[in-house]
């Protein structure tokens, strides 16, 4: 006779199937965090090695630890303080008007229905409706909106973008996402030092020398700021399509979140936003558009497809 399976622990095949899958995604997180850290600590030493020869290897690997010390403390400080935020409080929420209470108390009620810890909540005045979620973990998170966000964004849509951001924290993207941003500012930092250090010899060896310096130096100033894009690519992608369809079954809402998105996209393409495009992954919606072949290199996928995706959990009923 046919029926719904539970299994000894009280939970049917489907529920332990995406529970199975979200620690999948949470173990990959940490791998790819793991890696994004040796490869900071990499390229300093082969950095500190190539302007200063062997004894720049100790300086290389100084310099990357303490890049990767930072990046894991402190990153999310640099973030939030590059966007201009300021933390929202049960004190100061009514400054914002109405929709400062009732954001804050958005935040607390899907975080609780997620199993979260309540974030720190902050708010960018910013007038690009956007948001991000970041930190090293969900004890340490932090949810950011912008004031065109909580201007323009309906209650129901709100809901959903807040959602979408917690479902970062719960699937441990905030970490991987935020040294990722770091290690793109980082990469495009140390091709600006190249191109100054050709300007004035700033290599130890000459030109004639095992390796081609100059024009090694060339390449890498031509080349850091793709690999650092592709690298975000590389993290940023499949996350927020996950984080769509857990944020939409969070909000109870899909078509809430559908509609936000429709929404950003349009004002995005009309308001611009002041952020370092190396943090341009963070967001839920990029905050720089393009047509074209930037699109193929965004750090987000198509706007079109996450709706599309949306609307058809919608229609199943999710």
């Amino acid at each position: 006779m046919g029926g719904l399976t539970i299994t000894s622990t009280g939970k049917t095949p489907a529920l332990i199937g995406q529970e199975n899958a979200r620690t999948m995604e949470r173990f990959a997180n940490n791998v790819k965090t793991v890696l994004l850290l040796g490869l900071i600590m990499g390229l300093a030493i082969w950095l500190g090695n190539f302007w200063f020869e062997e004894g720049g290897i100790l300086y290389g690997f100084l310099f990357g630890g303490a890049i990767n010390l930072f990046a894991y403390f402190f990153s999310d400080r640099i973030a939030l303080a590059s966007m201009g935020a300021q933390e929202v409080t049960p004190e100061n929420a009514g400054g914002l008007g109405p929709a400062g209470p009732r954001y804050l108390r958005m935040v607390q009620e899907l975080a609780a229905n997620a199993g979260l810890p309540m974030p720190r909540v902050y708010v960018s005045p910013q007038h690009a409706p956007n948001a991000f979620a970041t930190g090293r973990n969900p004890a340490n998170a932090a949810v950011c909106v912008t004031q065109g966000l909580l201007a323009t964004m309906p209650e129901r849509e709100l809901r959903g973008v807040i959602a979408h951001e917690l479902a970062h924290v719960r699937h441990r993207d905030i970490l991987i996402t935020t040294i990722a941003a770091t290690f793109a500012g980082a990469i495009t930092a140390i091709a600006h030092m190249a191109q100054w250090g050709m300007m004035f010899g700033g290599a130890h060896r000459t030109d004639d020398e095992e390796g081609g310096h100059p024009i090694v130096a060339l390449l890498m100033i031509l080349l850091a700021p793709l690999a650092a894009l592709l690298i975000q690519m590389w993290i940023s992608r499949t996350r927020e399509y996950n984080a769509d369809s857990y944020g939409a079954e969070l909000a109870g809402d899909p078509m809430a979140l559908a509609n936000a998105l429709r929404r950003l996209h349009q004002y995005n393409q009309q308001i611009p936003m002041e952020v370092n495009p190396a943090r341009e992954s963070m967001f839920i919606v990029a905050p720089l558009s393009g047509g074209g072949i930037v699109n193929l290199l965004s750090t987000h996928p198509p706007i079109e497809e996450r709706i599309r995706r949306l609307e058809e959990m919608a229609a199943r009923g999710y």
